[in-house]
């Protein structure tokens, strides 16, 4: 048998420490006789006592608990910066080189929206459809210019 404090039950299972005395007040935690939670009995009786109409909201709000990190700061459709590393099977993964990488993108977009904000930056697409609209606009002016002098043209006799 696992027994928690509660604070340390909210941080086992990712919730707020005012969620999980809400579920205390409820009855919805199995305590011990020292006070601490029985994180098993917990679970099955949460399990057992779940609105079954609230499991989209719980999906949805897992979701967003492991996006918390950084893809809650990166676009959907933004092209990838680097290959990802190789990871050697012998070696495995190091969690400070992964951590400095990630604080390092996460440091260059601070950076970029910095940059934006002070107007150094400009989003792409912006600038394209703006240079699109200007050179259409332009040529349609080109093209429509023998019709506008045509009359002007025709009044004249001198070779």
């Amino acid at each position: 048998m696992i027994a928690l404090s509660k604070s340390e039950f909210a941080a086992h299972k990712g919730w707020s420490k005012p969620y999980v005395s809400k579920l205390a007040k409820q009855g919805r935690l199995v305590m011990t006789a020292d006070g601490k939670v029985d994180v098993a009995a917990t679970e099955a009786l949460l399990q057992r006592t779940a609105d079954p109409s609230k499991a989209g909201v719980a999906d949805r709000h897992q979701r967003e608990r492991i996006e918390r990190g950084v893809t809650a700061h990166l676009t959907p459709n933004a092209p990838s910066l680097d290959p990802p590393p190789r990871v050697d099977e012998n070696e495995g993964i190091d969690f400070q080189k992964a951590r400095a990488r990630r604080e390092h993108y996460l440091a260059r977009l601070a950076e970029n929206e910095s940059r934006k904000s002070d107007g150094d930056l400009v989003e792409r697409a912006a600038v394209e459809n703006a240079a699109f609209a200007t050179g259409r606009m332009l040529r349609d002016l080109l093209l429509g210019l023998p019709k506008q002098i045509s009359a002007e043209l025709a009044a004249i006799s001198d070779p």
